[in-house]
């Protein structure tokens, strides 16, 4: 596939999919600035509960959720199934008195049974920790996973292999803990229950009293921050939360409640995107969440694609560096350009997506289908449940996060030179569970989340055009000139110029003369670019001649678009280890840490900055 030029017409609003936005935009003395959307926020309902009583009675025999079923078919529950076992599983758990003293914590992937189990929980007002599954199956020692359960003290522990999941559960067992599998449950002790004995069962009296108790302000899950710095801390989302982030979805995005959605999706049920924004749109619409065995890297991304083909999703979600691989394979393949571009939105978040991928899936949509399907994204935060602000429009580059969403009053403060965001709704969270003196400090004198990232208008005359990502405040550094480098900034123009040998870059030159880049490679690529086979290893891929060469122009090509010595890098070295999610340095969902990664790759750093002829590359 080849990059060919955009019409208008091919650009032009998608009326039937998006809201158009409206925005009013206030102007401080003290040089903040507040933002609110112009469409107002529907009442939510009372609790999550509610969307699944209504389906079980509007569509009872709908798909609800689905997993491969290991033969190229798909095994799953209809909403009616998901409201019968959620209520049985709800009556076992309130015979064991869980409260949120004593919530349910789940150590599973994404399965079937990890969603009947947290929606049961949520139903009979019991919190769900579900909790990355990274921390008990990539971690040698569990120090992340111990210390989750030391302060949120669970009750019961659902697993969904208690024989994978065994050396995780010897680091947490402690009396009185119940434990469930849907696998193997006899390696986790005689007193292991198997999944289908907890719902065996209905208590009806019970379960409807405890499903009438609830209120907006229940507790419905503990989600827990990424830890890159300190311990987790666990984030309280109640209901009140999660229904008004919905309902600000569905008032931007008309087209859910004109056909229910159809998502084929990976991202961790233990993060606030997959669970609370993926697949709240799917309970809230009454639609159909096929879930992706897949993942953004070398050896799962097959799966994603083929279960993209399978599905044909009318909405896809995936993060910067899963786009980054599915773009390399839409180039060869034309029945999966066929079935990716079908679908209505293609949805990115968090990071943001480099221009030459943007720039390259657009192409490919107008090759395909004669027009440009809508690339957007969002950006929000575990304590906002996740939506914030949204880009429920076409926006003309990579990196636009919107407008506030409905119901969401965004504060903008200078900081350092850029525009702090901040936010106050109902979509944000109460505090942190049991750290009162962290949660005080979340907040500023006005009530509104202190959020730590930095945004800039695409036009601050039109406010409606949205804002643009401008990276983590704190990342931010200083070269010895004086002069600040945005590392948010440059590493995603730096990864563009760099395609397709960067999958990511960490930028260096704290307190140096110069800014280095330390990339990790995109390995399928380069061994592509080296003509190397799939045994090559890391070593040989790195110090191949053609993909330093790519480095090399791409860095001159950084440095002739010019504004001065912070905005491209003058020494690069490709990294032969990935990183490290022990350490901190990626999380399950892909995003790299530069903070941990520099950390712990001092050596690599100091290499750059002694200009070892043998590891660094300078622009060509």
């Amino acid at each position: 596939m080849t990059a060919q030029a955009i019409s208008t017409e091919e650009t032009r609003p998608h009326s039937a999919l998006f809201r158009a936005p409206s925005v009013t935009m206030t102007e401080r003395a003290d040089g903040s600035i507040l933002l609110d959307s112009n469409i107002p926020l529907p009442r939510p309902v009372r609790a999550i509960g509610d969307w699944l009583e209504h389906w079980a009675e509007e569509a009872p025999e709908r798909l609800l959720v689905a997993e491969s079923d290991g033969s190229g078919g798909w095994r799953g529950v209809t909403y009616a199934e998901a409201r019968a076992k959620a209520r049985a599983i709800g009556t076992w758990l309130l015979g064991l008195r869980l409260d949120a003293s004593r919530p349910l914590a789940i150590l599973s992937d994404n399965t079937v049974d990890h969603a009947l189990m947290a929606m049961a929980a949520i139903y009979v007002g019991v919190p769900v920790a579900s909790i990355s599954s990274a921390y008990s199956l990539m971690s040698a020692d569990h120090e992340k996973l111990k210390s989750i359960v030391s302060l949120i003290e669970p009750g019961a522990v659902y697993v969904s292999d208690a024989q994978q999941y065994r050396s995780a559960l010897a680091a947490i067992s402690r009396p009185g803990m119940a434990i469930v599998a849907s696998k193997n449950a006899e390696a986790a002790g005689a007193n292991a229950l198997n999944f289908d004995a907890v719902a065996a069962e209905m208590d009806e009296a019970a379960v409807d009293r405890a499903f009438a108790a609830l209120t907006p302000e229940t507790i419905a899950r503990f989600l827990f921050t990424s830890g890159s710095t300190a311990t987790p801390k666990a984030v309280i989302n109640t209901h009140r939360m999660l229904t008004s982030s919905q309902e600000a979805r569905a008032a931007v995005w008309p087209m859910l409640e004109a056909a229910p959605p159809i998502i084929c999706d990976w991202l961790p049920w233990s993060h606030t995107f997959g669970a609370n924004h993926n697949f709240n749109i799917m309970l809230r619409n009454g639609g159909t969440l096929f879930i992706d065995d897949g993942r953004p890297a070398p050896h799962l991304i097959g799966r994603t694609i083929a279960n993209i083909k399978a599905v044909r999703p009318t909405i896809i979600f995936n993060v910067p560096r899963g786009y980054g691989m599915l773009a390399e394979a839409l180039k060869e393949d034309a029945e999966f350009r066929d079935a990716f571009f079908s679908t209505n939105v293609i949805f990115y978040a968090a990071a943001a997506l480099p221009q030459s991928i943007w720039d390259a899936l657009r192409a490919m949509s107008v090759a395909t289908t004669g027009k440009v399907t809508p690339l957007v994204a969002s950006w929000g935060a575990t304590e906002t449940a996740p939506l914030a602000t949204d880009c429920h429009f076409q926006a003309e580059r990579s990196g636009n996060i919107g407008v506030p969403a409905p119901g969401t009053t965004v504060k903008l403060v200078p900081n350092a030179g850029k525009l702090e965001i901040r936010v106050k709704g109902a979509n944000v969270m109460p505090g942190y569970w049991k750290q009162p003196e962290l949660s005080a400090k979340a907040f500023d004198e006005e009530g509104f989340l202190i959020t730590g990232d930095a945004v800039r208008f695409a036009d601050k005359v039109r406010p409606e055009a949205g804002l643009f990502f401008d990276g983590r405040i704190s990342e931010d550094f200083k070269l010895t000139s004086g002069t600040w480098v945005s590392v948010g900034d440059l590493r995603v123009r730096g990864i563009s110029a760099l395609d397709p040998v960067a999958q990511d870059i960490v930028v260096t030159g704290h307190d140096s003369d110069e800014v280095g880049f330390l990339i990790f490679p995109n390995l399928a690529a380069c061994r592509k670019i080296a003509g190397l086979g799939e045994a090559a290893e890391g070593q040989a891929i790195i110090s191949n001649q053609a993909v330093r060469e790519i480095v090399a122009r791409g860095l001159a090509r950084l440095k002739a678009e010019g504004g001065g010595s912070s905005r491209y890098a003058a020494r690069a070295i490709i990294l032969a280890a990935p990183p490290d999610v022990d350490a901190g340095e990626i999380t399950d969902k892909g995003y790299i840490n530069q903070r941990a990664v520099l950390e712990r790759r001092a050596d690599d750093v100091a290499r750059l900055q002694g200009m070892d002829d043998t590891a660094c590359i300078t622009p060509a």
